[in-house]
Formats: C-alpha cells, structure tokens, sequence
C-alpha cells in the first residue's frame, strides 16, 4: 500500500488546473486569480492629509507662530491651492496637499481666529502627511496566478479601476453514496435500513474547498444501478463516491469503474482511518472513492480529495491549516499505519476523544483538529504536537 504522502504526491501530480473565466469583480470573492495583476495606479494617488488640520510649511509651523489662512481644501476636487510663506491652507482627512505645504498641523493643535491660525505644536516635516505611491506604486505586482482573492485584496484591485478579474473555474463535483441500506432523511426506515449521511457532509467540504456540488440518489448495491449513476456522474469534473470501494461482493465501485473504461490510479492507502481508497480517471473526470464509514469519508477527503479541488483551481498554498499545541494525555498508535486522532482543540490544547472508531459520526461532529500519530509512535501528556485544523 502506498503512504498517505505518496498517494497525495501521485494525485497532485495528476489533476490539473481548469480552465479559467472572467467574472465581475463583486462576484469573485473567494476565488483563485488565474492572471498577474501590477498596479496602473499609484496608492495613495496623490499626496494628502491623515488630519483635519492646516497644511503649512513645516519651517513655519513653530509653537507660537500665527499664519494668515487663504483658503479651504476638502476631499475631493484639487483647487490647485498654494501656501507660500506665512501662510496655511485649511486641509481635511483625505484632501489634496497644497503646493509649496510640507506638513499638516492637526486642528486640536492651534486656535484659529478669522483668518489667523496660531500654532501651538510645531510640525515636522512630513507630519500628517500620505505621501503618493507610499502604499502601493505603479507597476508593482497586486497579484499573481494562485492567489486567492480575499476582501482586502479585492479592495485593492478595487482602487484600480479593475472591475473584473480572471480565475480558474470552480470544479462541478458528483456526490454519490453507495448502500442498499441507505435511506435519505426523511424516508421511513425499514428493517437494516440506516439514514444515510455521507452526501450532506460531503457536499459541505466540497463547498468549502470552492467546488460546485451535484448530489445524486443513494445508489442500490447492484451494478445495473452503479452503471447508470456513474454514466450520468461523468459529466462532471469530479465524482466522488462514498462506500463500495472495498473488497467485499457487493462492493461494486471498483469493478463498475473499470467496466466504464476507468483508468484506476491508485487504491488502498496505508491510512488509519480510510484505508479503501481510490483515484483514477475516467475520460475527462478524475474520481475518488472514498470509505463508506464517515469518518473514513472524511478523514480521507481532507487528506486527498480536498487538495486536489484546490489544485483544480489554481490554488498553490497548503490545503489545511496546522498548528502547535500540547497534547493533554498520552496516546500511543499500535498499528502498522499512521492514525488521524480526532479531537478538541482549545486554548492551545488538544483533547483526542475516546471514541475512535470509523463509525463514530457524534464525535466528529464534535472534533475541530486532527493529530497524525505514525505507526509504533507515542505521544506523552504535556508533549508539543502539530495539529491539522479541520475544514
């Protein structure tokens, strides 16, 4: 069996980017940027005050000192003002520094009467003052190919003037479970029959690592029905399917795959929970098959499904976030295959719970972090630990 490193390794070496397209940039938030953006603009554009004040000359501007105003300047149009010597200009927050001024004297420090403004703090040069291009100069990269478009880089493609922004499309991902057992909430449930739970999880983490989810009907473990699903399913960029990639006789993923002339790259990791996995290509749409327990489905859709939706869309950054905490009780792996512990962090402290079982969806449900413990390995009470946030 391959390692979970070396199963990940061969799935991003695998999939590729999508195709991109161009989108308002009000509806690009979240989305991965697909083009090298450099700045036309300089930020600020011009130079103007922090203050509501009085732009003077900082030679001028010592405690005591009276200057004559001759005129207003507000945020907004540039009135082409001038402060020669022995003279202020009154200024507001955002407004255009007047020819000839070096600083900005705040308001709460002078007094003014008619056309005289006393000064009562000296200003230095420069004081209150944004210079142009001091944020932000023109030709200076904004973004680049891979990065992810939050509010504040939004904001800056914004000050602009750029109202749109290409991306990478966001994969179409087929959601289907497998199990005669399986019942959608809502149903009655018969004798053996469970609800079944995979498919509202699933179509979550695929939203949360920007793909587009299509859910199909819980699919019967006969292959007449496994054929037509999986036919339908093959228009989209992804199909992910939880249970029936093991090797019992009714686990009929695998087979049915290979019947629809799917070309299986992988199967079985050595990974605890999640070890029935696989991956492989079938025409033009990448699938994985996924445990049927759920946390197995989800333990190995964060390890393996999640990064390769990302690196559909460009994304070159980590596909999970880690972090440092103490561990507050020992726990030791007998196995023969590293174990994602689930558990509570808080505080900078991580809980594994008891109840590590596949099956135990309650206790996922509670878990915010994962531990990754290798095979033989033990961690004492109190050791430092590196956990994966869970998405």
């Amino acid at each position: 069996m391959l390692t979970e490193y070396d199963a990940l390794s061969s799935i991003l070496a695998t999939v590729r980017p999508l195709d991109t397209e161009e989108l308002p940039l009000f509806e690009a938030g979240g989305r991965i940027v697909a083009e090298t953006v450099t700045a036309q603009i300089s930020l600020p554009r011009f130079d103007n005050s922090t203050m509501d004040g009085y732009a003077v000359r900082a030679v001028d501007a010592v405690a005591g000192a009276v200057l004559r105003v001759v005129g207003e300047q507000p945020a907004g149009a540039d009135l082409s003002l001038k402060v020669d010597p022995g003279t202020a200009v009154r200024v507001y927050t955002g407004a255009p520094i007047p020819a000839g001024a070096s600083a900005v004297v705040m308001q709460e420090d002078c007094d003014r009467q008619g056309d005289q403004v006393t000064i009562r703090e000296s200003a230095a040069p420069g004081e209150f003052i944004r210079v142009r291009g001091g944020d932000l100069c023109e030709g200076q990269k904004i973004a680049e190919t891979g990065a992810r478009l939050s509010g504040p880089l939004l904001a800056t493609l914004a000050s602009q003037g750029k109202d749109r922004v290409r991306v990478f499309r966001q994969p179409n991902v087929a959601i289907l479970a497998t199990g005669s057992e399986l019942k959608t909430p809502g149903e009655p449930l018969g004798p053996g029959e469970i609800y079944e739970t995979n498919r509202v999880m699933l179509q979550e983490l695929v939203r949360g690592a920007g793909g587009i989810p299509r859910l199909f009907d819980p699919v019967p473990d006969q292959e007449p029905e496994h054929l037509h699903a999986l036919q339908d399913a093959a228009s989209d960029d992804v199909i992910v399917i939880a249970g029936g990639v093991s090797v019992g006789e009714r686990d009929l993923v695998k087979s049915t795959l290979k019947k629809l002339g799917c070309e299986i790259e992988l199967w079985r990791v050595a990974v605890r929970p999640g070890k029935p996995f696989l991956f492989g290509r079938l025409k033009n749409t990448w699938v994985f098959g996924l445990p049927g327990n759920p946390v197995s489905a989800f333990v190995t859709f964060v390890l393996f499904v999640r990064p390769a939706l990302l690196a559909m869309q460009g994304w070159r950054g980590a596909s999970v976030t880690k972090t440092q905490a103490i561990i507050s009780k020992s726990v030791t792996n007998r196995g023969e295959r590293p174990h994602y512990l689930r558990g509570h962090l808080e505080a900078g402290r991580f809980t594994p719970f008891d109840n590590q079982e596949s099956h135990a969806l309650f206790a996922l449900s509670r878990a915010n972090a994962l531990l990754r413990i290798g095979a033989g390995e033990e961690f004492k009470e109190n050791q430092d630990v590196e956990v994966m946030l869970m998405p």
